[in-house]
């Protein structure tokens, strides 16, 4: 029996003032997307399982949490990640609007398995897709707007880790032939940044293990890798949306990195931030399945709120208690002024039981510490 109280391993509450954190940096991000004509939809939490499994692509229902509906009696699946539902509503509901879609969301999602680096199996997940187009322009606004919500969050030390996660694909189809059965064990070697590994299936690919780090330095010897052009243009692109990103963002490149990126096509891109291990969001350029089987390309970014209120420190918690008589106006005066008020309901309350902060006197607020 499971003890009162309790919950399963990887949930956990979020109490104050951290949920409100949460609800703030979602605000905020969301408040940035809407800026650049992003508008925000709201899917169900759970849809039917087949559906969900094709637009979750390379994942497919690994991760989803299942269960079968009472009343359809078919099998549902509670999303891991709100970007498929994302893609369904553009594909069918919005199938009509002229592309490309602008659409954000916010929402839990929940993981049927967590990992060593990430023990929660729900998640608040945040972002912005950009659907009907995966070009240069596209993914430059859409990186663009990821640094500006993070900036608007509060996150300090922003970084950004961009990959390219067609790569071996492209080269192995071109100048680089690999027999197909193989590519996908060089691609496995190479994000493990195996060398004996990769020399050999491949040894010409050794390179790319050495073209990963600071951008630019990473980006020079992807350049002299390249020595018949063939990532020429995507090297341009990837050097023109990096050129975009405001100073004061660290930029790193690893060609090669595959693990999260399984369904982007051209470019994937995950977002740090200062004194957190793992990353608080990723994005890409991949594409859509519709009903009919044809595919639209789409560009987007998810942030995790959790992992973003854990980087921006203590939450500001300003609040001021009204004795017991405070007249209703002066309290509305205060809140008018931006204020959390916190009002005595009876004689014995206090400031300290009310977690205040400041105490209002003579129609003004004053610290309780002095």
């Amino acid at each position: 029996m499971t003890k009162f109280g309790l919950l399963p391993e990887g949930f956990h509450d979020r109490l104050p003032p951290f949920a409100d954190a949460i609800v703030a940096v979602e605000a905020r991000v969301l408040e940035a997307a809407r800026g650049h004509g992003y508008e925000r939809v709201d899917p169900p939490l759970a849809e039917f399982a087949e559906g969900l499994g094709a637009r979750l692509k390379a994942g497919g229902l690994r991760n989803a949490v299942r269960f079968v509906d009472p009343v359809s009696q078919t099998t549902m699946a509670i999303r891991p990640d709100l970007t498929a539902q994302v893609a369904r509503i553009a594909a069918t509901r919005m199938g009509h609007h002229p592309r490309p879609v602008r659409l954000s969301y916010a929402g839990s999602v929940l993981a049927l398995r967590a990992s060593a680096l990430a023990p929660e199996r729900e998640r608040r997940q945040v972002g912005a897709e950009l659907i009907g187009l995966d070009s240069i322009p596209a993914a430059r606004e859409v990186v663009g707007v990821a640094v500006e919500g993070l900036i608007a969050a509060g996150v300090a030390g922003v970084s950004i880790d961009f990959t390219l996660p067609d790569l071996v694909d492209t080269l192995a189809a071109g100048p680089l032939p690999v027999a197909a059965d193989r590519i996908g064990r060089l691609r496995e070697r190479l994000d493990a940044k195996d060398a004996g590994g990769v020399a050999g299936i491949a040894p010409a690919y050794l390179p790319l293990i050495a073209a990963a780090g600071p951008f630019d330095s990473a980006m020079a010897q992807l350049r002299a890798f390249d020595n018949q052009g063939v990532l020429a243009s995507r090297l341009d692109g990837l050097a023109d949306i990096a050129a975009a990103i405001p100073a004061g963002i660290t930029l790193t490149l690893d060609p090669t990195e595959r693990h999260g990126f399984e369904y982007q096509t051209w470019l994937g891109f995950s977002l740090f931030a200062a004194g957190v291990a793992r990353e608080v969001g990723r994005g890409g350029t991949y594409l859509i399945v519709h009903g009919d089987g044809a595919e639209e390309v789409a560009t987007g970014f998810s942030l995790y709120a959790d992992a973003i209120v854990a980087t921006t420190g203590p939450v500001d918690r300003r609040r001021l208690f009204l004795p017991l008589g405070t007249p209703a106006d002066a309290g509305a005066a205060m809140r008018a002024a931006g204020w959390v008020t916190v009002a005595a309901l009876e004689p014995g309350d206090t400031p300290e039981a009310q977690l205040a902060t400041h105490l209002f006197v003579d129609g003004r607020a004053s610290p309780l510490d002095g």
